[in-house]
């Protein structure tokens, strides 16, 4: 018997364009959450990263979310 495939691992860390296509919400959306402390992000090169263990925890409802 052959085990299960395992998921798809995700990346340490999504673009802007790569979190909002997989967690399902809009640019603005996201600079909200950022903007008002809900999820961490970090700049690399010029380019905001958001960690995969952060958008994790906030689908999770870990992190507060913005109304």
């Amino acid at each position: 018997m052959t085990p299960p495939p395992e998921p798809a691992a995700l990346p340490r860390a999504f673009t802007v364009p790569d979190f909002c296509r997989n967690y399902g919400i809009s640019r603005s959306g996201l600079y909200n959450l950022i903007k008002a402390g809900t999820l961490p992000t970090v700049k690399v090169a010029g380019r905001r990263l958001i960690p995969t263990d952060a958008a994790e925890a906030l689908l999770r409802g870990r992190l507060a979310t913005v109304d």
